[in-house]
């Protein structure tokens, strides 16, 4: 009989080949061939469907390769294949009979495969191979493996991945859950990095162990404008946002598009010289406090009967002369809002509603060029902090009887804050101070003391803005000299580490704004676009 076609670095019989120092995977094979061996092979890579030419095979061995790559579907086309094999031996290696036991008796006993250096595998490479019972990743180079890489072998019975550099981070975490689940016999693996799990079997590590869940900042929406104040309001179950824009003389009143999940033109109100545009959702109206620099300051309501903010009132130019922040609250059903001045001339103006509008309610703080307010509520008791560039922030406490606020002291000896904001952490309140020359700071409020934390280096910072996002608490530094950093409170330390670069020039604002299942930090910029940023969820395990 006519001898079967047999390539010339082949041996071949009626249903096995064995291949040395092969160029390619070769493509003349008996059609019968059911196992085949392959040693010296010269190509590091098999690629998509390399073996679909010998449908028949049930036993692949790749011996003594220098193999660094599997691709995506590599052995598509071999639905009948039993057993794989493409592993590696360290010197002095063992066969494979000692990891899967006993081998079958046809085809032969397969050996542990030399001097392969698998590196990385594609997620689908073993597609297809749903009668495979045995495989072989051993004594290679895998640092890690992708996830669900054996999900398609749903009778696999043996698997070695003994003698590979597996890294276990949160890219190996899915195998962790897969071996607590599989039937399949694993002899055991261990870890090769990082250190704290360097030697540990992994089989033996906890799920709880694994941190995988990160966050990050992405960029959503540019608005194509500057701005130096940025305030989101509801109003008649919709999201929207007002922004001063001294640049475009006016208060733009922007609406969230909950199906195109975008910020759209709404309505604009003219301010030639805004600094704060403040809305006030108050007993059903919705009011906006338009803060300028030049020609006074005023104050418009929304009438629903024309559809447009109309103004209602002049707020006193002779108290309020250069205005920097509003803040509006409500205290035992009253509601206020207070404006802060830094004009040598002016001060800082409570005002309370009443049925025909905001009438002056009291002075604070005259003569002191105020920068910032922030409104608080400590243990139950409304207060005020108001930071100047003429001295350390003063706190006013809210006094019931007078129904007025009265100074309570100072946040300790730092001075030249241009902003004061709060945020709470459990039971603790604490204080971010941003100064424009020299450190910002970070102080707990412990009782009638501050206690320094933590000092931030922020040249040139005009913001310096706290927000909490579910369970994190974040804290974003802007400076008109550099990038703007967003940190992140590590709670055991009691401090904000570094978490984020933004590159936005000149912020004057940080917004976090919840919009249904999108969470949003917007910051205006007095240079350049004003920006949208998205808050997302990383799951590095995935």
């Amino acid at each position: 009989p006519r001898p079967p076609p047999c390539p010339p670095s082949c041996s071949c019989t009626r249903d096995t080949a064995f291949c040395v120092d092969s160029k390619a995977i070769p493509r003349n094979l008996p059609p019968e061939v059911i196992s085949l061996t392959m040693v010296n092979a010269a190509f590091p890579e098999i690629r998509e469907a390399a073996f679909a030419h010998i449908p028949s095979l049930q036993f692949l061995l790749l011996n003594s390769n220098k193999l660094a790559l599997i691709g995506d579907g590599a052995f598509a086309g071999l639905s009948h294949l039993q057993y794989l094999c493409v592993a590696g031996t360290r010197a002095g290696g063992t066969g494979t009979g000692a990891a899967w036991g006993q081998a079958p008796a046809s085809p032969p006993a397969p050996r542990f495969i030399e001097n392969n250096d698998i590196q990385a595998l594609s997620k689908g490479t073993f597609r297809g191979l749903k009668s495979l019972t045995h495989l072989s990743l051993a004594n290679n180079n895998l640092q890690t493996l992708p996830r669900d890489l054996f999900k398609p072998l749903d009778i696999l019975s043996d698997l070695d991945l003994r003698g590979n550099a597996l890294a276990c981070d949160c890219k190996i975490k899915w195998l962790v859950e897969w071996l607590e689940t599989t039937n399949t016999t694993v002899p055991a693996v261990f870890c090769s990095s990082p250190g704290q799990r360097q030697g540990q079997r992994i089989r033996d590590l906890a799920l709880a162990d694994f941190e995988c869940i990160t966050t990050d900042f992405v960029v959503h929406q540019v608005l194509p404008f500057q701005a130096v104040s940025a305030e989101p309001f509801t109003y008649a179950s919709d999201l929207y946002l007002a922004l001063a824009q001294p640049g475009a003389s006016s208060c733009t009143v922007l609406k969230w598009d909950y199906v195109e999940r975008k910020l759209r033109d709404f309505d604009r109100i003219p301010a030639h010289s805004a600094v704060h545009c403040k809305p006030i959702v108050a007993h059903e109206q919705l009011y906006v406090v338009v803060a300028q620099l030049f020609g006074g300051s005023y104050i418009y309501r929304w009438d629903t009967t024309v559809d447009k903010f109309i103004k209602i009132q002049d707020i006193d130019s002779q108290k309020t002369r250069k205005p920097n922040d509003i803040e509006a609250f409500q205290i035992e059903g009253d509601w206020y809002f207070v404006i802060a001045d830094s004009s040598k001339a002016g001060s800082t103006s409570l005002y309370r509603l009443s049925q025909n509008g905001f009438y002056s309610h009291q002075a604070l703080h005259a003569w002191h060029r105020d920068t910032d307010v922030e409104y608080v509520e400590n243990e139950g008791k409304p207060r005020l902090i108001i930071s100047s560039s003429s001295q350390a922030p003063v706190i006013y406490q809210w006094n019931r009887a007078q129904k007025q606020f009265t100074p309570q002291g100072e946040v300790g000896d730092v001075l030249d804050v241009q902003m004061v904001k709060h945020f709470k952490v459990k039971r603790d309140h604490f204080l971010c101070l941003s100064r424009y020359i020299g450190d910002s700071k970070v102080v707990r409020w412990d009782g009638p003391r501050f206690v320094e934390l933590q000092t931030l280096p922020s040249r040139g910072s005009m913001v310096m803005q706290p927000f909490a996002v579910g369970q994190r608490q974040y804290l974003a530094l802007g400076s008109d000299f550099s990038f703007t950093h967003v940190y992140l409170w590590e709670e055991e330390k009691q401090k904000f580490a570094k978490f984020q670069e933004l590159s936005v020039q000149a912020p004057r604002a940080f917004r976090y704004v919840p919009a249904a299942d999108v969470q949003l930090l917007l910051a205006p910029s007095f240079k350049a676009n004003t920006l949208v940023y998205r808050h997302v969820v990383v799951d590095l395990s995935l």
